[in-house]
């Protein structure tokens, strides 16, 4: 076989789909179909389009792949050892086993080369979308004249399931209004889902709808031709003004006599019979199992060599930017690495004592602005809610098409209009907007943070979830956190979201109950850059302690902290709350010493924060030997028993809300001083 022959070109195609059909059949467990169909293009646009370096998977202007469909995972594990990442033909053959490096759907950590975790549908394909974004605004941010150090694309294979799950609209619809010209996914239109054709449930015009969306659309009718699918690319590639979606009408599972064209091929394996059929079929070796033609190989190992020619290529223009631009050099080495600015905590505010105070969501916008200053790779935005999250960052631009005149367009947050611009408008797309979030967050460069309604983190969940396994530092800012939103009553009023949160494993949540508390769970935020973090902000106004008389705020960064106790005396028992309710129990600790009882208050914003702080620490805020004490949140009590043990009890929500004004809502539902001082005598047996 000659180099860049018609036969070359099929072992290789044939190499991604037999390596496939054998893990699959070994693990007896796994999704062989659309490896099978697919092939053809992840070969045509790995091979001759992909700029990467398998001896460095993070290297900076690399272009950024994503399988949306991670169900299809063994096409993607196949291409990574093929061009020669770190991922041995070993784990090839343990695919779907315990601690290997091939899983059932990618996993961003564990896998070199996966840039993000995929298999809940749509999520792929929105993180995509916020990829381009890093890189278009990264683009804009540091790239000078003959000087272009950002210039890459984000590539995704989507499927059907993709482009129905509602994820996919949403983000699809903001890419196109962006005009995000280095967006380019191929659909694997294979017509089958997991239960049958898709003409039971999806026989909509895909290409017309996109059309709509404002992308660029092509149709590759053959999806085994591969040079359709290389003028389809370049086609995408030439359009630099909207993003692509290439149609490529390909065939599930195939070159299986029995299963191609069928739902049987999309979930399962093949079977022992079929396998053996198929790849007499396609004329390949029966045996051994997961074989590949050393052309074949050595065609794919290219890759290696290409990819270490593209970085040499890149550090050489890295070189020549550092000398013309030695600044700009410095601070893009430091955003990409993730390292912060010296001394940006220093611009943390601090307030002063004010019996009124103000909302937390009021005081987190100014923070937020403060730090802005000294992070410039802070961009985000909220769900149309800017006014009421305040989370606008003022005059830092808004990120927006460039080609659009701003002139008609009402709500700029000044500062400029571009890919340079700070401010995200998300519209009213929660999901989207957590899975864009992600999507920057993976890309790297760039700090990002979301905002909406503590009510709607439920259409959010999924992203946030994913944030946590994958381990990426996005800010997720929540405000209107209780029944305290008041009017807008029980459909926007949360009580049960703060212990659906709290659920999730690696996510650290924080519900700060000042302005100095939200000052130090900004600090946090943003400090955490391999985990996400949720803030959760009052609508309402609140307090802001007086610092001289209860402990420093620097408290909140171990999750919980003594804000006072009674001096030169044992508490009796011990207050906690969060958010809001720490001003309760503040006042509640002034009418129980007038009765002569001695209450510990201890504020305890975070759970995770708390729970990390070594057991000494943990016994120091919550001693053992004091049994009685009674915890107050706005919120269901699931989870808080935790922390009072059997002889405590909990103030707490387990119904919703009601509308009308929040002050009477606390005093019909309990949170009031008279009625802890009630259930802390009760629970001291007075």
């Amino acid at each position: 076989m000659k180099d860049k022959s018609p036969e070359l070109d099929q072992a290789c195609i044939n190499s991604i789909r037999f390596l496939s059909i054998d893990a699959v059949q070994k693990a007896n467990s796994g999704h062989p179909g659309l490896p099978m169909g697919a092939a053809p293009m992840a070969y045509a646009l790995w091979t001759r389009f992909l700029k990467h370096n398998p001896a460095n998977p993070q290297w900076w202007d690399r272009d950024r792949f994503l399988l949306s469909a991670g169900h299809g995972s063994m096409l993607l594990y196949s291409l990574l050892y093929l061009t020669g990442y770190d991922l041995p033909l070993s784990e090839i053959e343990q695919f779907r086993q315990w601690k290997t490096r091939t899983p059932g759907h990618p996993e961003r950590g564990v896998t070199p080369g996966v840039e993000i975790t995929t298999g809940p549908l749509g999520q792929g394909f929105a993180n995509g979308v916020g990829m381009a974004i890093a890189e278009a605004h990264l683009a804009a941010r540091f790239n000078r004249p003959g000087c272009d150090i950002v210039n890459h694309y984000t590539y995704a294979i989507v499927s059907d399931g993709d482009l129905m799950e509602g994820v996919s609209a949403e983000a699809a619809s903001l890419a196109g209004h962006l005009g995000l010209g280095k967006l380019i996914y191929l659909y694997d239109d294979n017509r089958i889902s997991l239960a049958g054709s898709t003409n039971l449930i999806f026989d909509e015009d895909r290409a017309k709808r996109f059309e709509a969306y404002g992308w660029h659309t092509v149709k590759v009718d053959d999806g085994n031709n591969l040079e359709l699918i290389d003028g389809a690319i370049r086609a995408a590639q030439t359009e630099n003004k909207r993003p692509s979606l290439i149609l490529v009408r390909t065939h599930i599972g195939y070159g299986s006599p029995r299963k191609q064209d069928s739902f049987e091929s999309h979930g399962s394996p093949l079977g022992s019979d079929e396998v053996k059929a198929t790849k007499q079929n396609l004329g390949w070796p029966l045996d051994p199992p997961f074989y590949v033609p050393n052309e074949a190989l050595s065609h794919f190992r290219r890759a290696v060599d290409l990819g270490k020619e593209a970085g040499s290529a890149w550090s050489a223009k890295f070189t020549e930017y550092s000398r013309q631009y030695p600044d700009l050099a410095r601070e893009f080495q430091m955003v990409m690495k993730g390292e912060l600015p010296r001394d940006w905590i220093n611009a943390l505010p601090s307030f002063p004592a004010d019996g009124k105070g103000m909302a937390t969501r009021v005081s987190s916008g100014k923070i937020l602005n403060a730090i802005a200053q000294q992070i410039p790779e802070l961009i985000g935005g909220s769900a149309d809610l800017n006014p009421s999250t305040h989370t606008v960052i003022k005059n830092g631009g808004d990120f927006e098409n460039p080609d659009v005149a701003p002139d008609d367009v009402q709500g700029s947050t000044g500062g400029g209009w571009g890919y340079s611009g700070r401010n995200l408008h998300f519209g009213v797309r929660e999901h989207a907007m957590g899975a864009i979030a992600n999507g920057i967050a993976a890309h790297g460069g760039v700090i990002p943070y979301t905002a909406t309604f503590f009510v709607f983190s439920d259409y959010m969940r999924p992203p946030i979830r994913l944030a946590a396994l994958m381990g990426l530092g996005v800010i997720f800012v929540f405000t209107h956190d209780s029944i305290a939103v008041g009017e807008d009553g029980p459909t926007h009023e949360p009580v049960e979201h703060l212990a659906a949160l709290r659920a999730i494993p690696g996510l650290i949540v924080i519900r700060p109950s000042d302005a100095n508390e939200t000052a130090m769970a900004w600090r946090v935020a943003i400090e955490t850059r391999d985990r996400p973090v949720v803030l959760v902000f009052t609508r309402q106004d609140v307090p802001t302690l007086d610092r001289n008389h209860y402990a420093s705020a620097e408290g909140l960064r171990r999750g919980a902290y003594i804000l006072l106790d009674a001096p030169g005396k044992k508490p009796d028992l011990i207050l906690v709350a969060t958010g809001s309710e720490v001003g309760l129990i503040a006042a509640a600790q002034q009418k129980l010493a007038e009765q002569g009882i001695n209450a510990r208050i201890v504020s305890m914003p975070s759970w995770e924060l708390f729970d990390a702080q070594p057991q000494e620490y943990r016994d120091e805020v919550l001693p053992p030997g004091i049994r009685a004490r009674l915890a107050i949140e706005a919120g269901v009590a699931q989870g808080w028993h935790k922390y009072v043990g059997d002889a405590g009890d909990v103030i707490a929500l387990n119904r919703f809300g009601e509308s009308a004004p929040y002050k009477v809502i606390f005093e019909k539902l309990g949170y009031t001083v008279d009625n802890i001082v009630v259930r802390a005598k009760a629970v001291i047996g007075k």
